[in-house]
Order: structure tokens, then C-alpha cells, then sequence
């Protein structure tokens, strides 16, 4: 089965985004080739990528989605925008299409986000690493990495890096249910 991995900068208040869904904070911190914080390794590890409505306007206006051109992405919304070569929409039925995605062969997947999505993964136990690139900015306003979230999960560290420029990268596997013992 295919782990599905939320891959994603958060700010140090925990926001994603800007109120009206901009990420231009992120323009201080640019994936390079000598500062690419994992990117390269980790989507060579995915063939696939989901993200939420917003997250995939917001790509699109900025005319970013050629980048992923080789992975097959997957968009969950309330509009179905029409198919093109390498995408597709999930319009209904969210978890149980993501979940039959999850047992196909392949690579493992992008949880590219927004914070809604990431909040119905979490709650559905879809979610089964974070990858969170912690920024050193304080956006004060903007969409939570985890807006709402109705279930407690636990999550246990399995690596941090810190860069230079004060960006901290950490990886998380989940532990199971906080119910559990």
C-alpha cells in the first residue's frame, strides 16, 4: 500500500497560506539545487499528487503546475474543471476514491494540502507521515495547517533537519489512534 505524505511549508504560527489563499511569504525561502530542503529526493519517491481546490487555483494562476508534469495529481473540489492529461478531479465520494488511490500500485503520494483536506485525511487516517518545512516567519493571519481538526492523532519524530537560514525541516510517522494504548 501506498503511504500518503503531507509534504508542506508552514509558517511558525502554523498557517499555509495567506487569508486569500497567496504563498508569496515563501519567496525568502526558494527551493534550490543547493538548498532544496529534501524537494528532490521526495518527488522522486511520489507519482502521484493530491491537493485541495484552492491550492490547485492558486498553482495555477501562478502558472506552477508544469512542475509537476510527470505525477498524475489528483484535485479534490466541489467543481469538476475538466480532465487534462495528467489531471483529474475528485468531485464526490472523497475518502473512499483517496482510499482506493492509496491501495493502487506505484509510488507514494503528495498530500499537497490545503488545510481542510489535510484536516478530512487526518480525521479518516489517511495520513501516514508529515513532512512539515517549518519557515521562520510569522504570518499572524492566513490558513491553518490544521483548521479545526475534530480527532487527536500522535505522531512520532523520526527526523529533523535545520538549515542555515533558520528553516527547520521535520519528519513525522503517525502512531496510531490516541485512543489506543
Amino acid at each position: 500500500m501506498k503511504k500518503i505524505i503531507l509534504y508542506i511549508a508552514a509558517s511558525l504560527d502554523g498557517r499555509i497560506a495567506e487569508p486569500d489563499g497567496g504563498i508569496e511569504w515563501l519567496s525568502e525561502f526558494p527551493i534550490t539545487e543547493e538548498m532544496n530542503y529534501g524537494y528532490k529526493e521526495f518527488m522522486a519517491s511520489i507519482d502521484m499528487i493530491i491537493m485541495g481546490g484552492r491550492s490547485w487555483r492558486e498553482l495555477s494562476n501562478m502558472d506552477a503546475m508544469g512542475a509537476y508534469a510527470n505525477k498524475t495529481v489528483y484535485v479534490v473540489s466541489r467543481h469538476d474543471w475538466g480532465e487534462k492529461e495528467n489531471l483529474k478531479f475528485i468531485t464526490e465520494n472523497v475518502i473512499e476514491r483517496i482510499t482506493a488511490l492509496r491501495n493502487e500500485p506505484g509510488k507514494d503520494i503528495w498530500l499537497f494540502g490545503g488545510g481542510e483536506l489535510v484536516s478530512m485525511l487526518l480525521t479518516a487516517d489517511l495520513v501516514d507521515e508529515m513532512q512539515i518545512t517549518h519557515i521562520p516567519v510569522i504570518l499572524g493571519k492566513g490558513i491553518s495547517l490544521f483548521p479545526e481538526q475534530p480527532k487527536e492523532s500522535k505522531w512520532k519524530l523520526q527526523d529533523s533537519t535545520s538549515y542555515g537560514n533558520g528553516v527547520l525541516k521535520t519528519i513525522y510517522t503517525k502512531q496510531g489512534d490516541a485512543t489506543s494504548t
